[in-house]
């Protein structure tokens, strides 16, 4: 039986395990975390819990081909979701766009706001209708597709082709200006900052979440993760956490072990690195087998832009009733910067449908502030010096909090600073390259990159997980898991077993 070796228990970690041991393969997962997940995460805090990741995940739709394989992997296999009703709310002076899961009421709710843009939003919604049924693909990578595949694959994309195109060739800005009233330009501007920063960010969510695909499992990231553990772990699978990798031995083009950070040496057939590129490229090949996809990328941060976030947990203690799950508002005086530039709005997010995620009576709320250069060099240079590096976080969390009161005088009182998670934190945690959440933000200069995982000059490794398709994301994580044991078995000659 071949021995597959798995460096890194996130989501493409976990599914590259679960299919190995369901086409025949002996495998392990080395994870570096005392916890599975990676960026699929939350952490417990004063007896309230931070869900860290999902905001909204694509293929929760029954029937649809990603459900059915986040339904293998266990990820989502008999778990309640829930159907928020608007995908955000933004607030301008005294008006509310709502982004409504019901894409008629989004229509007619920006019509009311501003009869002039009629047009203009009747075609914004009937270009997102176009999307609502496109299914992310998720059978067989285009390079293990025949000739008839690969145009049977082209062809299920003629409908919603064009409309990827035609957003991905303006900016979120250039979008925006398209409508007349200021509160929709705002709401629409505020998806990503100014910039060559491509409309698909905003088409492409509303598609899926007007749709029906995408929506929120009910308990978290951090369950959805355990859950994948349990079924890896049921299918005869190997894990070892707390288990960091550092070297990589190589002989005549092929990985024969790996060595942790304690010396322990781990020998395998097959090995899958499902771990940041940087990591890889640079840390475990220490820069030997560099790839011209992913250098052309790292070299080139204006076309191919890194994001991260400032996250805060805050605690209320009291339920909320009215307020939309997701609503930004606007805010003044604001000592915290995105892309270099002054916040003019926050956006929040509230658990109240998830009782477990506090005291019986209270509320968890989450905030996400964007963090790009020159933030990310900000923060690698303040994370050096620790007392200065938590006086920050804790500086940003009550100001935060302030700016809540202000909004809802109702809170005064009742919130309380749980935690404050930096882009240094995905990096601590995770090894995120200067601690992108994401890949490679999408813009127009920026080529799109579809990789194969392939590691040039080596024979028996491949790298798995967000980065071969950005903008990445739980999805791409997921069935680049899956494609890589597909490609193993190619190798093996065997059929694979889905």
């Amino acid at each position: 039986m071949k021995k597959i070796i798995i460096i890194g228990g996130g989501i493409a970690g976990l599914t590259a395990g679960i299919f190995a041991q369901l086409n025949g393969f002996q495998s392990q997962i080395l994870e570096k975390h005392h916890t599975v997940g990676g960026e699929c995460t939350g952490w417990d805090r004063k007896g309230y819990h931070i869900d860290g990741c999902i905001h909204w995940l694509v293929g929760t739709k029954e029937g649809t081909s990603l459900r059915k394989l986040w339904d293998k992997v266990g990820a989502l296999d008999g778990v309640e979701i829930y159907h928020p009703e608007s995908f955000m709310a933004v607030e301008y002076q005294d008006v509310t766009v709502h982004f409504y899961r019901d894409l008629e009421l989004l229509k007619n709710s920006w019509i009311e706001i501003s009869p002039a843009d009629e047009n203009v939003i009747a075609e914004f919604c009937q270009d997102i209708k176009k999307l609502q049924s496109f299914e992310v693909p998720s059978g067989k990578p285009l390079d293990l597709m025949n000739i008839l595949e690969k145009v049977k694959f082209y062809f299920s994309l003629r409908h919603v082709g064009p409309v990827i195109n035609k957003y991905n060739k303006i900016t979120i800005s250039e979008l925006a200006d398209r409508f007349k009233h200021p509160a929709l330009r705002y709401a629409i501007a505020s998806f990503v900052p100014e910039g060559n920063y491509s409309a698909l960010p905003i088409i492409f969510p509303l598609g899926t979440f007007t749709g029906g695909q995408s929506s929120i499992p009910i308990g978290g990231s951090r369950k959805l993760a355990l859950r994948m553990q349990n079924r890896y772990l049921e299918l005869g699978g190997t894990l070892k956490t707390s288990c960091e990798i550092k070297q990589l031995e190589i002989e005549q083009g092929k990985v024969s072990q790996v060595t942790a950070d304690n010396g322990e040496i781990f020998a395998g057939d097959y090995f899958i690195t499902a771990c940041d590129a940087k990591v890889l490229y640079e840390g475990l090949l220490d820069g030997k087998y560099p790839d011209p996809e992913f250098e052309t990328r790292y070299n080139n941060p204006a076309d191919y832009p890194l994001a991260s976030n400032i996250y805060l947990g805050i605690a209320y203690q009291d339920k909320i009733e009215s307020i939309p799950r997701t609503l930004k508002f606007a805010v003044e005086n604001l000592d915290i910067k995105e892309n270099n530039k002054p916040l003019d709005f926050l956006q929040m997010t509230h658990y109240n449908y998830e009782p477990d995620f506090a005291p019986e009576g209270c509320t968890v709320i989450t905030f996400a502030i964007n963090q790009y250069e020159p933030e990310l060099a900000k923060w690698e240079d303040l994370v050096k010096d620790k007392p200065a590096y938590n006086r920050e976080k804790n500086r940003i969390g009550q100001a935060v909090i302030s700016a809540m009161e202000r909004r809802f005088p109702e809170m005064q009182g009742k919130l309380e600073l749980l935690d404050v998670a930096t882009p240094q934190t995905y990096q601590r945690y995770c090894n995120a390259y200067r601690g992108a959440f994401m890949a490679f933000w999408p813009t127009l200069q920026g080529k799109e990159l579809s990789h194969s995982g392939k590691i040039n000059g080596l024979d028996n490794i491949w790298l798995s997980g967000q980065w071969l398709q950005p903008p990445g994301g739980l999805p791409t994580a997921l069935i680049t898991g899956k494609d890589t044991i597909m490609r193993i078995c190619k190798l093996e000659k065997q059929d694979f077993n889905m």
